[in-house]
Formats: C-alpha cells, sequence, structure tokens
C-alpha cells in the first residue's frame, strides 16, 4: 500500500521537502515506518530515534499499525518558551 508521511519541523529542513510518499505493507508498524523512511531519505536516519508517530492527529506507539487512508505525520522534539 501507498501511504503519504508529512514532516515537520527540522524534519522537512533536512528532507529538504515537507511529506514522503512510500510503498509499505499492510501490516506495518509505526516503527517499520520510521524505518522505511530512514532508508528512503538517509538525511534523516539518525533524527528518527526521538521522532513521535501521529497518525489521524494522536500519538502512536512504535507497535501500532498504520492503515491506508491515515494521515500520517513525523513530530520531531520541539523546544521553545
Amino acid at each position: 500500500m501507498r501511504v503519504e508521511v508529512l514532516l515537520f519541523a527540522s524534519l522537512s529542513e533536512f528532507a529538504s521537502r515537507d511529506r514522503l510518499e512510500l510503498e509499505v505493507s499492510e501490516s506495518t508498524t509505526a516503527r517499520e515506518l520510521l524505518d522505511r523512511v530512514a532508508d528512503q531519505v538517509p538525511e534523516l536516519s539518525g533524527r528518527l530515534a526521538s521522532v513521535r508517530v501521529a497518525v489521524d492527529h494522536h500519538f502512536r506507539s512504535d507497535a501500532d499499525l498504520v492503515l491506508p487512508g491515515n494521515e500520517i505525520a513525523l513530530i520531531p522534539p520541539v523546544s521553545g518558551g
């Protein structure tokens, strides 16, 4: 299945784009999705350890599945004040 992944903040800067399209299996977990992102965009591979995966506006655990039609976003840690 094909999914679109939105990249936010520093991730979009390092990837030089704000979204990716990935081909994944129908039983892909959030952790496996991050592995696929690292494979497709090596510039992000060292930055994904602390990234949160959001599916349909809710943070998901590494074991949760991503499904066709889900809105998937990668959110890096942010700070501010």
